[in-house]
């Protein structure tokens, strides 16, 4: 069975704790999911967001790993027209060493107008700025001296898991999952059908055939005694969550599909299927019917308060994964 757990730290006005707050209990939860065996912990990042958006997810990352010894730690995904490649690369050496080979990272080429205002970098130059961070951070995780913007430059120290830290490309469109196949280690579909032209140019270029996807977290989980009533307090936080999202795609208008866009109310919002609260025994249920369907945990989602964070948390640790380890 698969368990993950994100984390973007979205605060808006309903929350009620403090960005301090939500940051020490996370790390906190983090703990909790590595003794509990989940698979991995999930970081996002977007810049000069209202809710106070996670915008540096390395040191969260790495204060993740020091409280943690052997869930896998992934940043799904950074904004990588943002970063310098050569820190970039300095940072994940540093990360992989405390991890001990844990980190992985998703570089995505970012959508959102404004944060490319605030970066001064031009939208046109998304593309071109990705390849030249995720090619730069490989050359310089090598270990070896390699030539840069016509440098001869070497990393030190190199990282931990030979290699460093997998990176891998996400996005929607057809030119992303090509170029994945071409410089990176892997891809991070948003939708199911763009893994295809990922998977056909991976064979073209003459490596092995990397197969259907895996299979990911159809939205998020929630748990609670009473669902129904559980609703009501938390339809505020996902619909902020949905609707800044939805947002903030729609301004974008590259008509890449997702999971996310505008919705009018909570039942629109239910009906979707994003955000799921559920009994404890209704996901033993579907679990033990379904034992490969991955479980994704965002207990913190659109500020939802630490304390009913953690009564999720602690339903599914012991009314879930006690039940499940019986099967």
């Amino acid at each position: 069975m698969h368990f993950t757990m994100r984390f973007d730290f979205r605060n808006p006005d309903i929350g009620g704790d403090s960005t301090a707050d939500q940051y020490a209990a996370a790390l906190d939860m983090v703990e909790w999911a590595d003794s509990r065996g989940f698979e991995e912990v999930c970081l996002s990042e977007h810049h000069g967001a209202d809710d106070d958006y996670l915008p540096s997810p390395l040191p969260m990352l790495a204060a993740m790993a020091a409280r943690t010894s052997r869930v896998r730690l992934r940043i799904v995904a950074m904004i990588g027209p943002f970063y310098d490649p050569l820190r970039m690369a300095e940072d994940l050496a540093v990360l992989d060493h405390l991890s001990r080979g844990r980190v992985e990272v998703v570089v995505g080429n970012g959508y959102v107008a404004e944060e490319f205002a605030m970066f001064d970098v031009p939208l046109a130059e998304r593309a071109r700025r990705v390849t030249d961070l995720v090619t730069t951070v490989k050359a310089a995780l090598s270990g070896e001296p390699f030539e840069y913007r016509g440098r001869r430059t070497r990393l030190t120290p190199a990282p931990y898991r030979r290699g460093g830290p997998r990176i891998s490309l996400g996005g929607a469109v057809p030119a992303v999952a090509r170029r994945a196949a071409r410089i990176a280690d892997g891809f991070e579909p948003v939708v199911s059908a763009s893994w295809e032209d990922y998977r056909a140019e991976v064979v073209r270029l003459g490596s092995s055939d990397p197969g259907p996807a895996a299979p990911r977290p159809q939205g998020i989980v929630f748990l609670a005694e009473n669902p129904d009533e559980a609703w009501r307090a938390l339809a505020p936080h996902f619909l902020h969550e949905m609707n800044s999202y939805g947002r903030q795609l729609a301004a974008a208008g590259d008509g890449s599909p997702g999971p996310y866009r505008e919705v009018e109310d909570v039942a629109a919002l239910r009906d979707g299927g994003r955000y799921r609260v559920l009994s404890p025994a209704e996901l033993v249920t579907e679990l033990r019917a379904d034992p490969s369907r991955p479980v994704q945990l965002h207990p913190l989602c659109g500020g939802i308060p630490v304390a009913q964070g953690w009564q999720s948390l602690q339903l599914f640790g012991e009314q879930v994964l006690p039940e499940l380890h019986h099967t």
